[in-house]
């Protein structure tokens, strides 16, 4: 397979001022993060709230703007050229993680769909009424004569969702970044959600950025993970080789915090139990090493992301069993 998207050393740094006299406080959301998407592939983008993974799909279409760092579509070098920004955009669409905010209350699901077709000037009206059938067809939205009058009010959380796959799918695009698509939906629907995004990708050849915090979905649905850790990709590799024998202590942090219908997880001695942050700069080395329970003298330097596996890296100095 050969690679569709590639980020390079991307960097996005945000300032946040201090009140009331205090010092601002500069947050490094993205630093220096780099990875590649083959076609057709899933690679999944992980960790906690606030890692950065939602800053990279903005940055990766380009609705803000990078400190540093490269981002290729089909080995073209993306910059701020309006003929780049269209390439990327209509090759590159979004799925946001609220239904509820993602689409606008006054349009009808219709208009909705069609939108981004209007915006591209793609066909006719009549092509697009045909085109906004067939996609809402193929997210199973039916009858979808009756849909495409509606208003997102008339519509549940699940079809709502739907009704953002199915505006991400009007444009046929070959990526797909998908920020938290299922979160906010309940258990039932988001295993029917992803089993029709998985079938789509496998039907279309659609490569996926999928941005999640739920390793149990990203099992599911991915090929390769990056686990993220205030903005840095700290492991990366075969999704079941990640998750099966993590090589960080914060990967297997995350597998330790996945719930299971099991009685006997309540008395489970987890492998890894994070410490409260110490009190240190922690922009200085390791990103973990305020939080983590095998930190030694060396974490002062910042690890790079060294080969454990055929494909598979970690940026730690610490040997997990």
């Amino acid at each position: 397979m050969s690679e569709i998207l590639k980020v390079e050393h991307l960097k996005k740094y945000f300032t946040k001022k201090g009140m009331f006299g205090s010092k601002s406080v500069t947050v490094r959301a993205t630093d220096d993060v780099s990875f590649a998407l083959e076609e057709g592939e899933v690679f999944v983008l992980a960790g906690e709230s606030g890692s950065g993974k939602s800053t990279i799909a903005k940055l990766i279409l380009k609705s803000i703007q990078s400190d540093s760092g490269k981002i290729f579509f089909q080995n073209q070098e993306i910059d701020n050229q309006e003929k780049n920004l269209t390439k990327i955009r209509m090759n590159c669409q979004m799925i946001h993680q609220d239904p509820y905010d993602s689409i606008n209350p006054r349009m009808k699901v219709g208009d909705i769909v069609s939108e981004p077709l209007e915006i591209h000037k793609i066909g006719d009206k009549e092509e697009r009424k045909k085109r906004v059938l067939e996609v809402l067809q193929e997210v199973k939205l039916e009858p979808a004569e009756d849909i495409v009058k509606r208003y997102p009010h008339m519509l549940s959380g699940g079809q709502r969702q739907r009704v953002v796959l199915a505006r991400a799918l009007a444009l046929k695009p070959k990526v797909i970044l998908a920020d938290e698509p299922v979160s906010m939906l309940d258990v039932s629907i988001r295993a029917e959600m992803l089993e029709l995004m998985k079938e789509l990708q496998k039907k279309y050849n659609i490569s996926f950025v999928y941005i999640t915090h739920d390793l149990a979905t990203a099992r599911y649905f991915g090929q390769r993970i990056g686990i993220l850790y205030m903005g840095k990709i700290v492991e990366i590799g075969p999704i079941n080789q990640v998750l099966s024998k993590p090589s960080h202590p914060y990967t297997q942090a995350l597998i330790d915090a996945i719930s299971e219908p099991d009685p006997d997880n309540l008395h489970r001695e987890r492998k890894i139990r994070i410490n409260e942050p110490a009190d240190i700069d922690v922009y200085q080395g390791c990103r973990f090493r305020a939080r983590c329970p095998y930190v030694i003298d060396k974490c002062i330097e910042e690890p790079k992301l060294e080969k454990r596996e055929e494909r598979h890296f970690a940026a730690c100095y610490v040997k997990l069993d």
